[in-house]
């Protein structure tokens, strides 16, 4: 009862004061980020809405109210539904496992009829809050100790076997960066992380045995994509070839001849960035990382000012998550990492990760709001 009293517990602020609150500003970034997606999937179709901008468009509208939704709701009746929406993740996961959807050789999928989801996209969100809270019931003095790490790190390896199952290589990589990127922030020692990539050294070499064939292929693509032009190193070819291509200023909106001409595999989806780089240039390439960046910069001045742990543990999470999705790919992209397929945040075509990612925006505007909100550490949480 003492629980539901807490968590029930109205703010000083009604839901029109949250939403005056609400930074609209980063809601505009945030739409014209989506923007950027909306022209370059009209452009890669070759001047249609049809087959991808319009539904992004309409996805984009759901998960903006969403986001809204989210971002008005009281901090601490997330931190309540962190462990739940975490096991509902896990179980998503699970039941992928067993009668999930295929497609381009991997078991992602659950068909919900209007739409196709991809739990893994949910279970980043949904363990980033999971650790946030554990680590919020934990003192200082308990979060240091050793014994501390065991639930964390249980917390992550179930997700990671799941995915690894479907097999989704890229989506496992930002569930394990993220996870000991928010432990290393909820203030572990240093010298944990050090053992820890000691230890991992070796099981690097010990996993590539159990890697699937064409994960292989791409890493030794990536170290040399010009042994098999026509072949494995296509892919990243085309992409540095439209990279490089467009310029300061670009080919033209929809001038691109690596996308226009279908050289660019790919181009709705992962290979996205290089169809802006193409057409628009280096002026537009620099553009939307400037967007991303207002909204990297936001998350971590506003986590300098939330009261509470698990507070600052959930922005620092998602900004972590969010800038893996922006480095990994763009990095993917100009042959920097192998292709592992993960998507440009808000721009490339897909309705899981948009709506994963504007939960995530979601979360951080409601820590934003609620800042000034304390929450006591341990006690009815723990």
């Amino acid at each position: 009862m003492q629980t539901s009293a807490r968590i029930g517990s109205r703010n000083n602020k009604d839901i029109r004061q949250k939403l005056k609150d609400l930074n609209w500003f980063i809601v505009l970034v945030i739409v014209l980020i989506a923007g950027f997606g909306f022209a370059m999937l009209y452009s890669v179709a070759g001047g249609s809405f049809d087959p991808w901008a319009k539904n992004q468009f309409i996805r984009f509208l759901l998960g903006l109210g969403l986001m809204v939704t989210i971002a008005v709701i009281d901090i601490r009746i997330w931190m309540f539904l962190a462990y739940p929406l975490y096991f509902a993740a896990l179980g998503m996961l699970g039941v992928v496992d067993v009668m999930g959807e295929m497609g381009k050789g991997s078991q992602r999928w659950l068909d919900l009829g209007f739409i196709n989801l991809q739990p893994s996209e949910f279970m980043k969100i949904a363990l980033v809050m999971a650790l946030a809270r554990y680590f919020h019931c934990l003192s200082d003095e308990e979060t240091v100790q050793l014994k501390s790490l065991i639930k964390p790190i249980i917390l992550i390896i179930l997700p990671v076997v799941l995915v690894l199952r479907q097999p989704d290589l890229g989506t496992t990589i930002l569930i394990v960066a993220g996870g000991i990127a928010l432990i290393f922030a909820a203030g572990v020692r240093m010298w944990l992380f050090v053992l820890s990539f000691i230890a991992l050294i070796p099981a690097a070499f010990g996993a590539w045995q159990f890697l699937k064939p064409y994960q292989k292929q791409r890493v030794l693509t990536f170290l040399d994509p010009e042994k098999d032009p026509l072949g494995a190193g296509y892919h990243i070819i085309q992409s540095k070839i439209a990279l490089g291509s467009g310029g300061i200023y670009g080919k033209g909106f929809i001038q691109g001849t690596q996308s226009q001409l279908n050289f660019l595999p790919e181009k709705h989806t992962d290979f996205i960035f290089t169809v802006i780089a193409e057409e628009l240039g280096l002026v537009g390439g620099l553009s939307l990382l400037g967007l991303y960046f207002i909204i990297l910069g936001y998350g971590m001045i506003v986590s300098l000012s939330v009261k509470s742990q698990f507070g600052r543990l959930l922005i620092l999470g998602m900004v972590v998550t969010f800038f893996l999705y922006l480095f990994i790919n763009i990095a993917m992209v100009m042959g920097l990492l192998p292709v592992v397929g993960v998507p440009l945040p808000l721009v490339s075509y897909g309705g899981s990760a948009m709506l994963t990612l504007l939960v995530g925006f979601g979360l951080i505007l409601s820590t934003a709001i609620h800042k000034e909100t304390a929450i006591p550490r341990g006690g009815a949480f723990a």
